[in-house]
């Protein structure tokens, strides 16, 4: 008689309910897979041999087949081994398939029955919490993860033998973890890089607070030596904490991705993602046969970093330009079409010119004008446009290296008035379903971003000096809404709205 045990599958971020039908028919020994299985489904026939006779079951001398239901949806990963063992174990009679119907399994057998962890996992168990399965066993290597999710009840196992024996004589152990208190406890970081040991730069120390405290884009320019890399790496330690529906999001996106540590189930910092200028265009925006996500999604609710940022080919950066926009990627293939998110702060360094010193006040630049003009072209216009704050960072004089007794502001200052800017901006946008002001739409920014008369008239003068395109009109609201959150102030002021102005058409 046909079985079915409950498991699960994912594409993209979501879990889809799967059924592992298992049949045995009077025929030549043998197993046989069906239901669209990939490379790795299809080996667990031989793993699953195995595990179960090292287990000290037997596996049945006749024709196994088995059904991955829908038959349309495609199945990749090895989560499929321990449902399709224990539907051999049912038609073996060793368990009672009654037993089973409220559980949901997931897990990968080696060859001798012990249970290795999966990627995958929270989406898996979230996907089997929204179908009504809330019995869930999992490999005990990834038990702390799969109990993240309240309202399931999470079994970790480390054999088959352990799911066997839980549904005959000794059941195994509930896992069971407060999410909101694991984050209070583990909620403490560490860095390596202060901007207390960054000296002077004071402009762009300010710049990187507006951008940590609004989520806006950035450019740094600067001559070799002027701390733009050092400065880059700082800026991890003043960006806020993760939101409880931040840190789930992330850690389904490193979950699947095969990034999550098992010590620490939860993501508890917002990722930093430093790319070389030799990446591929599906690294950053993801991608393959299966897609997968790539640097710009491990990026999301973080920051993505590009270290010499015209080194990278231009093809490549624009494909960054759909993303900045619409904080999402759509990975197309023939048979579906896959959504990750890739709501990320785009932080980027970059030289002047090619040898590095244009407009420098300490060494001439050697390049010609047409070496200048090609090196910069690699910036187009439209991605330029999506990028809110642009500043120049010029190289410290002797003075200021030699200069030990000025003490710089450190991380800890600066990331208080970032998170106290992100509580405003939280408590304006709760109904909105928004968390920053780099966030806001067109029709926002008119409700959340209004300007007095007088701001209004400096707004003018500039849309027409600059040429400002409506795009850099809203993104120069967002900054100034920033500014003035950074500020505490209710509205923004002229002060504010000038800031903005001169961080965004500095270049």
């Amino acid at each position: 008689m046909v079985n079915k045990i409950n498991t699960a599958t994912v594409i993209g971020l979501e879990a889809y309910i799967a059924d592992v039908e298992t049949d045995v028919i009077n025929s030549l020994p043998g197993v046989t897979i069906v239901g669209l299985p990939d490379a790795a489904v299809s080996e667990a026939r031989t793993r699953v041999r195995s595990a179960i006779k090292n287990s000290g079951y037997t596996f049945p001398n006749k024709k196994v087949v088995i059904n991955l239901a829908p038959a349309d949806l495609k199945k990749e990963g090895t989560n499929f081994d321990l449902p399709i063992a224990l539907g051999i174990l049912v038609e073996e009679e060793v368990i009672d398939k009654e037993k089973l119907n409220d559980y949901g399994f997931i897990g990968e057998l080696s060859l001798d029955g012990s249970l290795r962890g999966i990627n995958g996992v929270l989406p898996l168990v979230l996907g089997f919490k929204d179908a009504g399965i809330k019995n869930i066993v999992v490999p005990a290597t990834n038990v702390k993860e799969a109990a993240l999710v309240e309202g399931v009840n999470v079994y970790g196992a480390e054999t088959l033998c352990d799911v066997v024996n839980h549904f005959i004589e000794t059941p195994l152990k509930i896992t069971k973890i407060d999410i909101k208190e694991y984050l209070c406890e583990h909620g403490q970081q560490d860095y390596l890089y202060d901007f207390k040991d960054v000296k002077g730069q004071q402009k762009a120390k300010r710049a990187l607070e507006i951008a940590a405290a609004g989520g806006h884009n950035l450019l740094m320019t600067g001559s070799p030596g002027s701390g733009k890399t050092l400065m880059a790496k700082c800026f991890a330690s003043i960006l806020p904490p993760l939101e409880l529906e931040e840190a789930i999001e992330l850690t389904k996106i490193y979950s699947i991705s095969g990034l999550l540590s098992n010590d620490e189930p939860l993501m508890r910092k917002r990722p930093f993602r430093s790319v070389h200028h030799t990446a591929s265009a599906n690294g950053i925006i993801g991608g393959g046969s299966n897609p997968k996500p790539g640097e710009i999604t491990l990026a999301h609710r973080g920051v993505l970093f590009l270290d010499e940022m015209v080194e990278f080919p231009r093809f490549i950066l624009e494909t960054l330009r759909q993303p900045l926009e619409d904080n999402e990627i759509v990975i197309s293939r023939t048979k579906h079409s896959i959504k990750y998110p890739a709501k990320f702060m785009l932080l980027g360094a970059m030289n002047p010119c090619p040898c590095g010193f244009l407009g420098d006040k300490e060494k001439n630049c050697t390049c010609s004008e047409f070496q200048i003009s090609r090196y910069l072209s690699r910036l187009s216009g439209p991605l330029l446009d999506r990028i809110d704050l642009q500043i120049e960072v010029p190289r410290l004089t002797s003075e200021e290296l030699l200069n030990c007794h000025t003490k710089e502001e450190s991380s800890e200052q600066i990331r208080k008035r970032v998170i106290a800017a992100r509580q405003i901006q939280k408590e304006r946008y709760k109904a909105d379903g928004i968390l920053t002001n780099s966030e806001l739409t067109p029709n926002l920014v008119k409700k959340y971003c209004q300007i007095d008369k007088a701001a209004e008239e400096i707004f003018r003068v500039a849309i027409v000096k600059y040429q400002l395109s409506g795009r850099k009109y809203d993104r120069i609201l967002k900054l100034a809404r920033t500014i003035a959150d950074l500020d505490g102030s209710p509205n923004i002021q002229q002060a504010h709205l000038m800031q903005a102005i001169q961080y965004r058409v500095n270049s």
